[in-house]
């Protein structure tokens, strides 16, 4: 059944209550000090029936409450007790009576007088509504247990209650929530709804009891273990005290803090590491947080902060160390004499910043340590191949466990100076993901305007990075990002010639391996031809590393026959090492070297190609076949060198006439353009000329030389553009025997990095146009097609307008 309200219209004073709420049915204590509160409980104490009406302030911060700041229901109470305190309040015990809702609120006789609309509820008492009380009771009792504010044994006899809204308002008024949750609960007019609440309430409430308990049971375990450790602490000091011994944590403290003072730290560093070791004094030695702190400081003190290598300024010296550990590179060797030229005329010279581009084995990563001995510095290497972690870079901010700083603090800590010679080995290797770009970490390093402030995510405070000279390496320049380039001065390091690699085993490498297999030149001696062999016949690389193994592969075999033969002494007949022992000890040769044919053929060109390991030749084969007009390329080009051969046939199908042939030739025949070695992919515009050779020589069934190679970019009006690599190609043609080499006019100045044994050897012609290549290439003259064009065809006697030598 639904309840009976029974309404009630009366005006009574009011007393505005700040943080609580009185439930109808209870004894509710409070002081009353504002002044219009004071008046309104005067004026109810003179009163018969000692009545007022008290209501919730929304905001108990208000002092003068108007309409709105108070809520819409409160409680019609009667005034039990007062007293009046010295200070002028009073403090009252007030009985709620009944509910009542403020219709209307006005000012008068000093004091907030209310309109009221006062309620009696009356609720049937039902089977399943006293089961619910029950409930309810039960929910209450566990709460009552559980709190630390009730007491228990004195409040539970009191709440043997038979009607509902008594039981609810008497349950609320002991629940310690929050004024807006009692609000809510007094506004439910419906004892059944308020139970409903109640118990919804009480359950979070055990909840949150339960929940404190285990908190505190935890926080006191801790709390126990900390005070048990510093018990035991003590107790080790005393009894260290007692037997005389010293004090290791007051040790460790006064060592940092001595390290700190030696260490030269700017100021900003010192800060951090004085307040990093306050905090380390204040922890427990034995927590994870003290370990940690104790690592940071341990980091700090470590660093070299103001320890510098004296610098060797002798140019004649370093020169000497130079050319002693590398053979050549002459380049390189006088970048590093004007640098040191340089510090001796200043010493505020910016940080070094090279980078040393060239296929691998021709000496970059020796080379950099040589440089540290020259110069007198410190020498550390960091290979970056693979490394695709920012933070490998960077470092760890301290916040992770295990943190530490990232490779190139570690890498200065291992220095022990601040201008080391700073080796990046393999820069064109790094690689990125999702951990970050380790390149773009690189930028700050290597920017001399910016590496003076280099901060690591795990140090947090600036290091200077300007006085190191940092040199990177790489095999190819193009995977290196633009910006990172441009931060870089870049040096070429080309392959080495047959010679100069004769000299280098000769001078470095043969005596190197003969004392790291216990052997000298009394025991076994390599000639010239014997070197000679194993460059040509078991090596094929622009540097020298694959040569070296095959020397420690024969100083292997012959100390192996030294040891069978009881290990006598063979100082009065070495073992020579010629061009059969070679064979002998290595087997056949591994490689067949290129070399250039004098019979030309029709059809068939030389040309030479750059790649990450030096130069190469790569011939080039035209066939004609009966067809469409289709074209085929073979041997897995690349798109650009597909193109390559497209221009080139719209050259020649554009020049057909001239160079009497059949103009419909695309038409009736099919051609078939192919670079031998298919398996080794191959890209690139410099092939154009070399393919555009070919095809005319196919079609106009005239042969090309076979000891002319060529290289350079072919466009549709037959003009012959730059191309790069060309040193390196000049030597793979000299290593083949060529004698004669077509190149771009544009190229003429990079003849000057050629060195001057192949300048001596090879002819070089420098051409404009396929015309000029034509002249030179051909062995024979192609056929005009009227009596008004000229010839082209064989080199004339006089040498042809744009050739001459390489040594010019």
């Amino acid at each position: 059944m639904p309840p009976f309200v029974e309404r009630e219209r009366e005006s009574l004073p009011v007393v505005p209550l700040r943080d609580m709420v009185v439930f109808p049915h209870m004894m509710a204590p409070f002081i009353v000090g504002r002044e219009p509160s004071v008046r309104a409980l005067e004026l109810a104490l003179g009163g018969p029936a000692r009545r007022i009406f008290l209501v919730a302030q929304r905001d108990p911060k208000i002092d003068d409450p108007v309409r709105d700041d108070l809520y819409d229901l409160g409680v019609v109470a009667r005034v039990v007790q007062n007293l009046k305190l010295p200070n002028g309040n009073i403090k009252v015990m007030v009985e709620g009576v009944k509910r009542a809702r403020l219709v209307a609120l006005e000012e008068r006789e000093g004091t907030l007088w209310a309109d009221l609309e006062s309620y009696e509820v009356q609720y049937p008492v039902e089977e399943k509504l006293q089961l619910f009380m029950n409930k309810v009771l039960g929910t209450f009792e566990q709460y009552a247990k559980l709190s630390q504010h009730l007491a228990f044994e004195g409040l539970m006899p009191t709440l043997k209650l038979d009607e509902p809204d008594r039981l609810a308002d008497t349950l609320a008024a002991h629940l310690t929530v929050a004024t807006p949750e009692k609000q809510a609960l007094l506004e439910l007019l419906s004892p059944y709804e308020r139970l409903q609440r109640l118990e919804d309430l009480l359950e979070v409430e055990i909840e949150k009891i339960h929940l404190d308990k285990r908190i505190n049971v935890q926080v006191k375990k801790q709390m126990e273990k900390a005070q048990k450790e510093y018990y035991l602490n003590e107790k080790i000091k005393a009894i260290h005290q007692e037997l005389g011994r010293k004090d290791d944590r007051s040790d460790e403290i006064a060592e940092l803090k001595e390290k700190i003072e030696k260490a030269g730290m700017p100021k900003a560093a010192r800060e951090k590491a004085d307040q990093e070791l306050k905090r380390l004094e204040a922890m427990p030695p034995v927590s994870a947080e003290a370990t940690v702190s104790r690592n940071y400081v341990e980091w700090l003190v470590s660093m070299p902060w103001k320890k510098s290598s004296k610098e060797l300024r002798d140019l004649t010296k370093a020169e000497e160390i130079l050319n002693s550990d590398h053979y050549g590179l002459e380049k390189i060797k006088e970048r590093i004499l004007e640098f040191l030229a340089v510090r001796q005329l200043t010493r505020e010279t910016p940080s070094q910043i090279l980078c040393f581009v060239g296929p691998p084995g021709v000496g970059k990563s020796s080379l950099a340590s040589s440089i540290a001995r020259a110069v007198g510095r410190n020498f550390v290497r960091l290979s970056l191949g693979g490394v695709r972690d920012e933070a490998e870079i960077r470092g760890h901010r301290r916040t992770y466990i295990g943190a530490f700083p990232g490779q190139i603090i570690q890498m200065m800590k291992k220095a022990g100076t601040v201008n080391p010679v700073f080796l990046l080995d393999e820069v064109d290797k790094m690689s990125m993901d999702f951990r970050g770009d380790p390149s773009a970490a690189l930028l700050e390093v290597l920017d001399p305007a910016q590496n003076h402030a280099f901060v690591d995510h795990y140090l947090d405070v600036e290091y200077d990075l300007s006085k190191v000279m940092f040199i990177a390496t790489a095999n190819v320049a193009d995977p290196i990002p633009a910006p990172l380039k441009d931060r870089m001065e870049v040096i070429q390091l080309s392959g080495y010639t047959l010679n100069e690699k004769l000299a280098i085993a000769t001078q470095f490498l043969v005596p190197k391996q003969l004392k790291a297999h216990g052997l000298d030149a009394a025991r076994m001696a390599f000639d010239d031809e014997g070197l000679r062999t194993l460059i040509e016949s078991y090596t094929r690389e622009a540097g020298v590393r694959n040569l070296e193994r095959e020397i420690a592969s024969i100083c292997r075999k012959i100390a192996r026959r030294i040891v069978g033969r009881g290990g006598e002494a063979v100082a009065d007949a070495p073992v020579a090492i010629g061009a059969e022992t070679v064979g002998e000890l290595l087997g056949k040769a591994r490689f067949r070297p290129w070399r250039a044919e004098a019979r030309p053929e029709v059809g068939v060109t030389t040309g030479l190609a750059w790649t990450a390991v030096g130069g190469e030749i790569l011939e080039t084969e035209v066939g004609l076949m009966r067809g469409s007009g289709k074209l085929i390329l073979t041997g897995k080009l690349g798109e650009v060198m597909q193109e390559s051969a497209r221009a080139a046939v719209s050259y020649l199908r554009s020049r057909a006439s001239l160079f009497g042939i059949d103009p419909d030739f695309a038409e009736k025949h099919d051609l078939h353009i192919h670079v031998p070695e298919g398996a080794i992919p191959k890209d690139g515009p410099s092939a154009g000329i070399t393919m555009a050779t070919a095809l005319v020589s196919a079609l106009s069934k005239i042969p090309a030389r076979r000891d002319v190679a060529m290289t350079g970019e072919i466009t549709l009006r037959g003009k012959v553009l730059p191309v790069g690599g060309i040193k390196d190609k000049a030597l793979a043609a000299f290593r083949a025997g060529i004698t004669e080499l077509i190149l771009p006019r544009e190229n003429e100045k990079d003849l000057e990095d050629v060195p001057a044994e192949v300048r001596e050897v090879i002819q070089v012609h420098l051409v404009d146009s396929m015309d000029d290549v034509l002249r030179v290439a051909l062995a024979g003259t192609l056929a005009s097609a009227g009596p008004n064009e000229t010839q082209l065809g064989a080199a004339p006697s006089e040498p042809p307008m744009g050739s001459g030598s390489l040594a010019h």
